[in-house]
């Protein structure tokens, strides 16, 4: 577990970040470009077993040079922690010790809403939108932490 401005030091000068949108049947996947400026949404991992899921993830990591996972906390919108909030807690937990990199939480609040809502503005259909929606709260996640970063620099 790390802060946002705790990894900033520690990025590698090419080192990229994964965003991670947690669900109950999907998890969300995007990257960062090798400047950490743009979030790109990568894939959505249907949810079958905890090992097989993880190991997709952490595959996908290795491959695109990630430094630290960006995921998001979905937080109720009083600023309190509910049971999916405790849940993703729950997945970080178990999940640091297999992938020797830095987690860092990212408030999600309203973020598939808010790509919901750009997709219908979009036209795109609802069958699209089911299909993207997961990968692309994942890189509405990112590009908020990626803004922050910009900030810090």
């Amino acid at each position: 577990m790390a802060t946002l401005e705790e990894i900033a030091g520690l990025l590698g000068r090419n080192d990229r970040l994964m965003g991670i949108d947690l669900g109950t049947k999907t998890i969300g996947l995007a990257l960062s470009d090798v400047e950490r400026r743009l979030a790109t949404p990568l894939e959505t991992i249907r949810r079958l077993k905890y090992t097989a899921d993880v190991g997709k993830m952490l595959d996908l990591a290795d491959r695109h040079g990630v430094a630290a996972f960006v995921i998001g906390l979905p937080l109720n919108m009083d600023g309190s922690e509910g049971p999916r909030a405790q849940s993703t807690r729950a997945f970080v937990r178990q999940t640091s010790g297999l992938a020797r990199r830095p987690f860092v939480f990212w408030d999600e609040r309203l973020s598939t809403a808010a790509v919901t809502r750009e997709l219908i503005a979009q036209d795109v259909s609802r069958a699209k939108r089911a299909e993207v929606v997961d990968r692309m709260a994942a890189a509405y996640i990112l590009q908020g932490a990626l803004d922050r970063l910009a900030r810090l620099g």
